[in-house]
Order: C-alpha cells, then structure tokens, then sequence
C-alpha cells in the first residue's frame, strides 16, 4: 500500500482521556498494553509527520450523552462503557465540564487536534463509523487510503478497519499506534487484534515504517 499526501489520511480513533491517560476510566485494563506498545508517543508522532508532511487528518471520537443511558440492551463492553460513564458528556450541544474529563483529547494532543484543520467526525455510538460521518468526511476530500491508529485495537479500531475495507478504502493499520484491554476472563485484546489486523488489512505496519513511508512517498506511477 503505497501512500501519499494527495489520496491518504491519517485516522485516529478515540484519542481520548478514558483511554490513554492514566486518570481514565479504563486505565487499569489498557494501561500495560499502552506502555509496553508506546502507545501514547507513537500516536504523537503519526499526528506531527502527517501534519509537518500535508497529511488530512481525521479523528473519530467516541462520545455518550444522557440520552444514550435509555438504550434497551447492549455488548458486554458497550454496557460497562455506559456503567463507567466512559465518553461520557453532558449533552451534544453542550461542552460544559468537557474540558478535562474523560471524552476530552490527550492534552498532548491538543495542538495537533485543535489546529482548525483537522477533520473531526461526528461521534461513532457503538465500535464503528457506521453511525457516523467518517466516510462521507472521506470521500468529500477525495481519499482513498487511510492509516489507522488509536483506541482500542480489538474494539474501535477493528471495526473502523472493517467497514473501511467494505466501503472501498484501502487501510494500514499501525500496531503500535494502539493497545488493547487485558482482562481475565475476556482475554487480551490487542492480541486478539493483532491476529485479525494481519488477516484482513491492507498493511500492518510499525509507527517507524509508516513515518518513513509518509515522509518518502512513492509515487502511484511507480
């Protein structure tokens, strides 16, 4: 997968406090994955290379209102997400006790997020981007390849790879650009991810190839 300012973006999902600082809600379950994948800093570095090199970028975050605490059933993750309040913002209109908090960015990467440049879709619901504008976002700027980083590699992540792929994109993933929750009983999931990322998608790349990759571009002539 050959990739290029002119057709590729860089997508991150759910760079969010709840998962990757250590005051957020899932940090007891993630944080190990995190640390051990330099998860936080690799991220960092696909934000300031795809920036400093004419990179669109994307963001899809994750975000759950009061109104959403009136669905009716749910996934097992998708209900502790609702019990631990995890995204969790006072209304869709409002970004009162936003700043901060669990839905809010990384502080680090606030400069990179908060440029006015860079695409922020609406909020995906579940895992994946079927409930929100992230294609549309896409395809109105004419890409066609995406590199995928962010939270978490079994959840969000996968499923933005999936329906990327059925949707006609062409996606690397970037596996040490994001991390999974390991639990006792529901296994490791960045493993888990791992074993599918290698299956269905286009790369799966380090955070040093896909650098080198976008600060040396190959061109789709050859």
């Amino acid at each position: 997968m050959n990739v290029n300012s002119n057709n590729t973006a860089l997508l991150v999902t759910d760079p969010q406090n709840d998962f990757l600082s250590e005051q957020g809600v899932t940090w007891e379950l993630v944080g190990d994955s995190v640390k051990e994948n330099r998860t936080i800093e690799n991220i960092e570095r696909l934000f300031k290379t795809a920036k400093d090199n004419g990179y669109d970028v994307f963001v899809s975050p994750h975000y759950y209102y009061p109104t959403d605490k009136g669905w009716m059933f749910g996934g097992t993750i998708e209900k502790i997400m609702h019990e631990i309040n995890m995204f969790g913002r006072k209304s869709a209109l409002s970004l009162e006790g936003f700043q901060g908090s669990g839905a809010d960015w990384l502080e680090r990467y606030k400069p990179y997020i908060e440029d006015g440049k860079t695409i922020i879709a609406s909020p995906h619901k579940v895992y994946g981007p079927e409930s929100n504008d992230l294609a549309l976002q896409l395809r109105k700027r004419g890409i066609d390849k995406v590199i995928l980083a962010g939270m978490s590699a079994n959840l969000c992540v996968e499923a933005h790879l999936r329906e990327l792929l059925e949707q006609g994109f062409e996606v690397a993933v970037v596996k040490d650009a994001t991390a999974g929750a390991r639990h006792p009983e529901l296994g490791d999931g960045y493993e888990a991810a791992m074993a599918n990322f290698g299956y269905i998608a286009n790369a799966v790349l380090s955070t040093d190839e896909i650098v080198d990759s976008m600060e040396h571009p190959v061109s789709e002539a050859a």
